[in-house]
């Protein structure tokens, strides 16, 4: 069977793997040169994280360790950093222990001073904190090249700087379109908004420590968030905090959301410089409800797994769309 592949970042990467070793003829098509810094997959850390508010997630998360250890063992490269998450909740029953509890991880509930003696993080007062040790960061630069490299192992042609206008244009039994923010471009009714996301990056010493997420009191989403960065030490961000944008104009980092950042950085790792040594942006592609778009169409097969929320899930959302192409 042949397929293309539209789209080489971590979940085109991810489909062109799983599609490749399943023996199916792929050609996986990328409109700039891999690694590039102009869609959602570059950088060199994401969360990844057990902690959701619905089991579903936990057990699509679980199966993407599984993934993500496989790819470890077949590529000799580490790509989970396991040091915890804290979430962090004006009030526990707004955590993530409810279902964490129903799918049998472990985790534990902390005050803000039973964590301060742990870690170099300040929780709001009469906050709590639960820790899930099975989290931590996905190493994303490592991560994007190891799924590469293993779909050229197994005969994935891969085709850079090739910009797909229209997927009438391609002879493929199957077309897995996983175009990131560009997917409207080419499917127009898929329903998704594109939005441009800022983040930084602050010096910070010492061991990698646990990722954290602040949730919004209100919707029980993330609205802050750090994670360890390799080179500067941390990493941070406001979550869907960017404006609706156009992909193919270039975009810098928004100097309010900057602000609001290093701020918030400041209050929560007073062992960081909270002066940011570096900004970028990412884009997100962003359902009504965070949920992943997995369809078929005919011949074509639409890997929307986005909301700022699905890198952690590459090995998993690889398979299913693999399984989409091919029936």
């Amino acid at each position: 069977m042949t397929v293309a592949v539209v789209g080489a970042g971590i979940m085109g990467s991810a489909a062109a793997r799983a599609l490749s070793r399943a023996g199916h003829d792929v050609t996986l098509y990328e409109q700039f040169r891999v690694g590039h810094d102009r869609g959602s997959s570059h950088g060199r850390s994401r969360i990844f994280r057990l902690a959701y508010p619905e089991l579903e997630w936990v057990r699509l998360a679980e199966e993407s360790m599984r993934g993500w250890r496989e790819l470890e063992a077949e590529t000799g490269t580490m790509l989970l950093e396991l040091n915890g998450l804290l979430e962090l909740v004006e009030d526990p029953a707004q955590s993530s222990r409810d279902v964490l509890q129903a799918a049998g991880a472990e985790f534990e509930l902390l005050t803000a001073q039973e964590v301060r003696r742990r870690w170099p993080i300040v929780v709001p007062e009469g906050w709590t904190a639960l820790f899930q040790s099975e989290a931590g960061i996905v190493r994303a630069d490592l991560a994007q090249r190891a799924f590469l490299d293993s779909a050229l192992a197994h005969g994935v042609r891969l085709l850079e700087e090739t910009r797909v206008e229209s997927l009438d244009d391609l002879d493929a039994d199957a077309i897995v379109v996983t175009a990131g923010a560009w997917v409207r471009r080419l499917l127009a009714d898929v329903p998704v908004r594109p939005t441009r996301e800022t983040l930084a990056y602050f010096r910070r010493g010492g061991e990698a420590m646990a990722s954290v997420g602040e949730l919004d009191p209100e919707t029980r989403g993330h609205a802050q968030y750090s994670l360890h960065d390799p080179r500067y030490g941390l990493k941070a961000g406001v979550h869907h905090a960017g404006r609706e944008i156009d992909p193919d104009q270039p975009g810098e980092p928004d100097p309010e959301l900057l602000e609001r950042i290093a701020e918030w950085v400041a209050r929560t790792h007073p062992d960081a410089d909270p002066e940011p040594v570096e900004a970028e942006t990412c884009l997100y592609t962003n359902t009504d409800d965070e949920r992943f778009i997995l369809e078929r169409r005919g011949r074509v097969v639409i890997g929307s797994a986005c909301s700022g929320h699905g890198f952690k899930f590459a090995p998993a959302i690889g398979r299913r769309l693999a399984d989409l192409a091919t029936g």
